[in-house]
């Protein structure tokens, strides 16, 4: 009889460890049935920027419907962060995503231990001592900013070879809100992409010194249209630009390269393409980390840097939309497919390449040459290369 006990005891023991393991396995052992989830927005959705980060918030009630609440504020400018994030902590919010710029997400994070604190990145994150639970994470725009300006070389190359415009006309212009590392990486990529097909083209920018103004941004554009740019991008957040080269596609030929969210639909004579980052695999991955009880750098898929996690092409971070057939060069869907799959591959070290030498605008002293190349987001999600390459690159005050 011992020997049946013993025997039944083992067997029991030995189930039990498997369910524990299945449990485990299962990622039910400490999970959450349901989730509060919540956003804050520095700005609202009649915005590019915020537009493109709200799909994140669409894709989560998407994929979890009745199992995540989903509280969301808008248009928190960054000196206003306190009230509406404890608000949401008060609401008993699981994990709170900002695209907003405050210093304030980090300070007070500690204050809720429990909440996961998940901020688009503003700065240098590596070396940064940083709360347990904030979490900073970008796609790395750079990537995107190359590829659509192949497009626009693409469409520059055909306009010099049917005569409408000459070698030397070879003009983009740039509408940019500030002179942060983050626009100037963004734009010097854009540019190095059209001078991969077209090596005598030059840019021309244009500061608003604001990232949301219609009628500013509006009016930087049609001055650079005026001074002979042929192709106009971004890094603003209105569909002013836009709306300024459709305009003028009227009486001449000018094309508009988005970024952010796609403007076919208001400029569908001009634009071109669109390149974005895409949140979604970010957000979607940490809201299962926090659903299931794990670290988020355990389950988002990129690049880890600490609690900082970047990717680009070859995670799906970033994002080339809507090329418009009936605008661009022949054979340039070919040539953003061959250039995403360079991405993809892991090559990245040929965008900021050249026979360059980039000058520090706050300090002249402070110069790159990049003939050896310089590797974008190596170490932080957010775009360090701040340097003017002022031979072919001209600010318009």
């Amino acid at each position: 009889m011992k020997r049946v006990y013993i025997t039944t005891a083992l067997t029991c023991l030995v189930i039990l460890a498997v369910f524990i393991g299945c449990f485990r396995v299962l990622n039910l052992d400490g999970g959450k049935d349901t989730l509060t989830v919540g956003f804050i927005y520095d700005n609202d959705e009649s915005t590019a920027y915020t537009y493109n980060f709200s799909l994140a918030r669409d894709a989560v009630e998407k994929t979890y419907g009745d199992k995540v609440d989903i509280f969301t504020c808008s248009n928190v400018l960054d000196d206003e962060m306190e009230e509406p994030l404890r608000m949401l902590a008060y609401k008993g919010c699981d994990i709170i995503f900002f695209n907003g710029y405050s210093k304030m997400v980090m300070e007070l994070a500690p204050e809720y231990p429990d909440i996961q604190f998940c901020q688009t990145s503003y700065m240098d994150m590596s070396g940064q001592k940083v709360p347990d639970n904030y979490h900073t994470f970008k796609g790395e725009a750079y990537q995107g900013r190359y590829v659509s300006g192949i497009v626009a070389g693409m469409k520059i190359k055909q306009m010099i070879s049917e005569g409408t415009i000459t070698d030397d006309q070879a003009l983009v212009g740039f509408v940019a809100a500030f002179p942060t590392s983050e626009v100037i990486s963004g734009y010097t990529a854009f540019l190095l992409g059209v001078r991969s097909i077209v090596p005598q083209a030059v840019m021309q920018v244009r500061y608003t010194q604001t990232w949301s103004s219609y009628a500013q941004e509006k009016n930087a554009a049609e001055q650079l249209i005026e001074s002979g740019c042929v192709i106009i991008s971004q890094h603003t957040d209105t569909i002013g630009p836009a709306i300024a080269c459709e305009e003028a596609a009227e009486s001449r030929k000018v094309y508009f390269v988005g970024y952010n969210q796609s403007m076919s639909e208001v400029a569908p004579i001009s634009s071109l393409v669109t390149s974005r980052i895409c949140w979604e695999p970010y957000v979607l991955g940490a809201v299962s980390a926090v659903m299931s009880n794990r670290s988020i750098e355990s389950v988002v898929q990129g690049r880890i840097h600490g609690t900082d996690i970047s990717a680009g092409f070859d995670m799906g971070w970033v994002e080339i939309l809507d090329l418009n057939q009936q605008a661009a060069a022949p054979g340039t869907q070919k040539a953003i497919d061959n250039s995403v799959e360079q991405f993809r591959r892991g090559y990245t070290d040929f965008v900021f390449r050249g026979n360059y030498t980039g000058i520090n605008p706050d300090d002249p002293n402070d110069t790159i040459n990049l003939s050896e190349g310089y590797r974008e987001n190596e170490n932080t999600s957010f775009p360090l290369f701040k340097y003017m390459l002022s031979d072919i690159i001209t600010v318009i005050e």
